[in-house]
């Protein structure tokens, strides 16, 4: 009764989807639309590079951290009072950050917007897995996959052609028409779904317990670039993170209403997800990052020009993640994952074995076909077989190791690549495929072991 939407297929379902996908589109768009931007923004508002990295992981850590709050909002009150919260503030935080004119104006705004991720994001992949069952929730998980790794790629095209044209700020400003044609397209067609359940209350506590962890974690893998991974003052960082962690978990134990069931993330299909997902959001931030700075500051192409070059990239991921969604249901998601992952690592070799911008751009799309195939097969294992009442939290879990993926990947690879982010040197670059590489090979072998062996198809929910 409390999921109506996934008992009677909702005749718009289709329609709602494709909306759904644009606005998720938009947040994706806006960690990768931004990268392109990155040297001209670091130019017009003279940030340092620890400020050039905050302006992708102050997005990515707030959407993150704030993303099961967004997810266990969805369950309480209802994911289309959600869904359009978090469109309205995201849309309003966008124009307020093109009009930034200092550091701490543009951080402030990428907070903004995080915040409105957090909340639309869970929420509109709740519904998409509430008004899909069985075989077509498969479909359009595949559709969700590829609209978010393909849409990364793509929005480093749009960001160069917006740097280009009308500039940076505009990689914002566009935002604004599409968020407010949305809101007013999915209010109307969405349908409202009354809470009978007493709402408890949220677990804010926790929420701020995860975000400070996470951007305790963060700050030190940024800091590592300067102070070094291997001293007193990154260690000291990276374990306050970890008891930050430890007393998240021990608030979900013992709060009256937790963000999240702990035992949730123990099964092992929403673990395996969750870790395929971080892998492959840390995996593409590398590639646009260490792309659109080595094609930018060591070759002095434009941004129109580097775009470009991240089109077959675009396509890459998204045939990656549409031939998967296509053959996961026949082949099984180990055998589609480890091949994800090997593809990946293959794709990030060949830049550290050539730095020339025809293995760069070779190197980064093949690379992208195998981080779209690991989406699917990511979203897939999470969430195939959760119970309509878990799907609001199950989708925040899943969400949440998404932006946090994209905040360590680029709090890491700018660390690594340091030397060629601030000098002319190319070994930065190298140092930041190399690593990138060996992390999919390693997640690989990961994955051969944790990625659940094949289920029968159209299995029904998981019990809770």
């Amino acid at each position: 009764m409390a999921h109506e939407i996934h008992e009677t297929a909702h005749p718009l379902r289709w329609r709602i989807l494709g909306f759904l996908g644009v606005a998720q589109l938009m947040l994706i768009l806006d960690v990768t639309v931004v990268a392109i931007a990155l040297p001209h923004m670091e130019t017009d508002l003279e940030l340092s590079r620890e400020a050039v990295t905050w302006t992708v992981s102050a997005y990515t850590l707030t959407f993150g951290g704030l993303m099961l709050l967004g997810g266990r909002l969805a369950d309480l009150i209802g994911a289309k009072r959600v869904v359009l919260a978090g469109l309205l503030i995201f849309t309003a935080a966008s124009l307020v950050t093109g009009f930034a004119g200092t550091a701490g104006v543009l951080l402030g705004g990428r907070v903004a917007q995080g915040l409105g991720a957090a909340l639309l994001s869970p929420a509109a992949l709740s519904l998409v897995v509430g008004l899909f069952d069985g075989d077509e929730r498969n479909k359009a998980l595949g559709v969700w996959s590829a609209l978010g790794g393909g849409g990364a790629a793509l929005g480093v095209l749009l960001g160069g052609l917006l740097t280009a044209g009308p500039g940076w700020p505009w990689v914002f400003f566009v935002n604004v028409p599409i968020g407010l044609v949305i809101i007013a397209a999915l209010a109307r067609m969405l349908p409202h779904r009354s809470t009978a359940a007493p709402r408890p209350r949220l677990d804010v506590l926790g929420a701020v317990l995860v975000t400070a962890a996470s951007g305790t974690l963060i700050y030190a893998l940024i800091r590592a670039g300067e102070d070094g991974w291997l001293t007193a003052a990154t260690g000291w960082l990276v374990l306050t993170a970890a008891i930050g962690y430890l007393a998240f978990v021990a608030r979900q134990k013992t709060a009256g209403s937790p963000m999240m069931d702990i035992a949730l993330l123990a099964r092992r299909p929403v673990t395996t997800g969750t870790f395929l997902i971080l892998i492959a959001t840390a995996l593409m931030i590398a590639v646009f990052f260490l792309g659109t700075f080595y094609f930018q500051h060591a070759r002095d192409l434009g941004a129109l020009q580097t775009g470009l070059l991240f089109l077959p990239v675009a396509v890459a991921t998204m045939l990656g993640a549409n031939l998967t969604g296509r053959a996961i249901a026949g082949v099984g998601a180990r055998p589609l994952g480890v091949a994800g992952l090997l593809v990946a690592a293959a794709g990030l070799a060949l830049p550290a074995l050539s730095m020339q911008p025809v293995t760069v751009a070779i190197g980064t799309a093949v690379a992208g076909a195998g981080t779209g195939a690991i989406f699917v097969v990511a979203s897939a294992t999470a969430l195939g077989q959760v119970a309509p009442h878990e799907s609001g939290i199950a989708s925040g879990i899943v969400s949440t190791f998404h932006e946090f993926g994209a905040s360590i990947g680029a709090a890491v690879i700018s660390s690594v690549a340091a030397a060629s982010l601030v000098g002319d040197t190319l070994s930065g670059f190298t140092n930041g495929f190399v690593v990138a590489a060996s992390t999919a090979a390693v997640a690989a072998l990961v994955a051969t072991v944790l990625i659940p062996p094949r289920r029968p198809a159209g299995d029904g929910d998981l019990a809770g």
